[in-house]
């Protein structure tokens, strides 16, 4: 690794070295990296140096800015942290990130300009490899998935080549690196359209566990009719040695719901409602998740519907030891196909379960038995930034686009230089 050393800018980190753990440890604290090199890039320069070491010596690079979507299939690879890249531009309501750019820096600048990118829950995902994995927003049933917002991507292919990837210049790259995952070239920086939020209204409505039917109840009677602007969140929380709640999280793209959100205001004995207009900088205080690295196990399911049924499995039993259950009304703009969109494609499910605990054996069993019993209620697919260790990106996609990404990733990268969280041909 000696010549890669020598015109690197950034840092090189060999087994022994000091500091090579932690900078393999993924967000996930659960995943084991087993990676033969760390290389910590400072700008572009360095990931076309990394690439092109790979390809001349016979090995992989797996690119992580901060390693959210880690699956732990990296043994033998150079893990490429790109989290160095940064810098924030809008310009005309276009916004040009660097690949270590976090949803926080993004909606801190665009707040104030009354616009928001796709962004999910927490402000400190990174929003290349989100976008990459399609991108599933508060905001998508207005305006679709992130990755069909996507402009242009400056990336460095297979042959260790910087590249700048439009719909004009390389088509078929474009729509492959808008939700298809990041196997096929490794993004630097990214241009994407900014969407409208002159105002935004949310917060999240807490009650004790015992409400969980009528809170569900509630549930289905709003997203049966929600317009686009309107995302509402159902979730049971077990918090570990304590009580249980249940909770409402929503947001409205406008000044007021009006009666839109009524029904959880006829259940008594809420504990807490934290709802309120709030500038699209604080998207993330609405479900306040974690922003350290955790250990965690998940699973998430697409529902083909919410009936009477599927309301008896997720409140049939205890949540424990998983520590929650989140239900995710989609539908909206990302039930129709996107004009010349990407690899993402669009959802026919109108609904998403995800459910995440402590990583042990007796959360593994409780998702794997949750999991069996939504079987006859779920589609088989799974959103690509939700699949978890064990599942294969096949699950994320329907057969056509499978069989085009697999088609231009043995096209293009043939030595599998480039290894994504989640290969497609895997």
């Amino acid at each position: 690794m000696n010549e890669l050393k020598n015109v690197m800018n950034g840092r090189v980190l060999l087994p022994g070295d000091e500091g090579f753990d932690e900078a393999r440890k993924p967000w996930n604290l659960a995943v084991d990296q087993q990676v033969r090199a760390v290389v910590e890039a400072a700008d572009a320069d360095d990931v076309a140096a990394t690439v092109g070491y790979a390809r001349l010596h016979g090995l992989a690079v797996t690119a992580q800015p901060s390693g959210h979507g880690a699956s732990g299939d990296t043994d033998g690879t150079i893990l490429l942290r790109t989290g160095g890249l940064g810098g924030v531009a809008i310009e005309n309501g276009v916004a040009r990130v660097g690949a270590g750019v976090k949803w926080g820096e993004v909606l801190a600048a665009a707040s104030p300009l009354g616009l928001t990118g796709l962004a999910g829950s927490s402000p400190v995902v990174s929003v290349t490899g989100y976008t990459l994995g399609g991108g599933l927003s508060w905001f998508s049933r207005k305006y679709g998935f992130a990755a069909d917002t996507v402009r242009a991507f400056d990336a460095v292919d297979a042959e260790g080549r910087r590249i700048r990837v439009t719909a004009e210049r390389d088509p078929e790259l474009f729509w492959a690196l808008r939700g298809g995952g990041g196997d096929f070239a490794v993004v630097t920086a990214m241009e994407f359209d900014l969407s409208p939020a002159p105002f935004l209204y949310g917060g999240r409505i807490t009650w004790p566990i015992e409400r969980a039917p009528e809170v569900l109840a509630a549930y289905r009677e709003v997203t049966a009719s929600a317009p686009d602007e309107l995302t509402v969140w159902y979730d049971l929380l077990q918090i570990p040695g304590g009580p249980g709640f249940v909770m409402v999280d929503s947001t409205y793209l406008g000044r007021d719901p009006g009666a839109l959100l009524r029904p959880f205001e006829l259940i008594g004995g809420a504990i807490g409602d934290t709802r309120r207009l709030l500038p699209v900088a604080e998207l993330g205080s609405i479900c306040d998740e974690p922003t350290d690295p955790q250990p965690g196990t998940s699973r998430c399911e697409l529902l083909t519907g919410l009936d009477d049924q599927v309301a008896g499995v997720l409140l049939g039993e205890p949540i424990d030891p998983m520590i929650s259950v989140q239900i995710r009304h989609l539908g909206g703009a990302l039930s129709r196909p996107a004009d010349g969109g990407g690899a993402a494609g669009h959802l026919d499910e109108p609904y998403l379960v995800y459910a995440i605990g402590r990583p042990t054996e007796a959360t593994a069993e409780r998702l794997e038995r949750l999991g069996k019993a939504l079987v006859p209620f779920s589609s088989g697919r799974k959103p690509y930034t939700m699949l978890h260790g064990g599942e294969q990106a096949a699950a994320a996609f329907p057969r056509e686009s499978l069989a085009r990404l697999r088609d231009l990733k043995r096209s293009r990268d043939p030595h599998g230089v480039i290894r994504a969280n989640f290969p497609v041909l895997g």
